[in-house]
């Protein structure tokens, strides 16, 4: 049991540091080289196809309205979100990606489902149960631990 503790723990936190610096490689070597791992998180969530508000997107990343809005001017800046305000109430604002934030957004949804795919490829229905189980397991400790969501 304490052996495969050491390899579970092992190979989680190399996978978190895999993906993070896979993920940095890609976007440096890309097309949206411009990019940050937080501006392309923060691309993920205002999403593809709905305005949103300042304060949905905040809520989903977990960050406040102020440290979202300088995420967003640094985004606007670049090309990659535009800012509305709504004519009925001008304090609410409204965002949304533009057709460089699409591809941005796409390219790295690429990059997710690739991994996934590569993932689970090769497993029999059993495996691929058994390690969507397993991970489950782990997200919901840490949920739970962490007070997370």
């Amino acid at each position: 049991m304490e052996k495969s503790k050491k390899v579970v723990n092992e190979l989680l936190v190399q996978l978190f540091n895999d993906i993070l610096q896979i993920e940095e490689h890609t976007l440096r070597e890309g097309v949206i080289s411009d990019l940050s791992i937080t501006e392309i998180h923060t691309i993920e969530a205002i999403g593809m196809y709905t305005k949103r508000t300042m304060s949905e997107v905040a809520q989903d990343l977990k960050i406040t309205v102020g440290t979202l809005t300088t995420a967003i001017n640094k985004l606007i800046k670049k090309g990659y979100v535009e800012r509305n305000r709504i004519e009925e109430d001008r304090r609410v604002v409204l965002i949304s990606l533009t057709k460089r934030g699409k591809l941005a957004y796409r390219l790295h949804e690429k990059f997710h489902e690739d991994m996934v795919t590569s993932s689970i490829e090769g497993l029999n229905p059993n495996e691929e149960e058994i390690l969507t189980s397993s991970l489950s397991k782990i997200n919901k400790f840490l949920k739970e631990k962490y007070k997370l969501e």
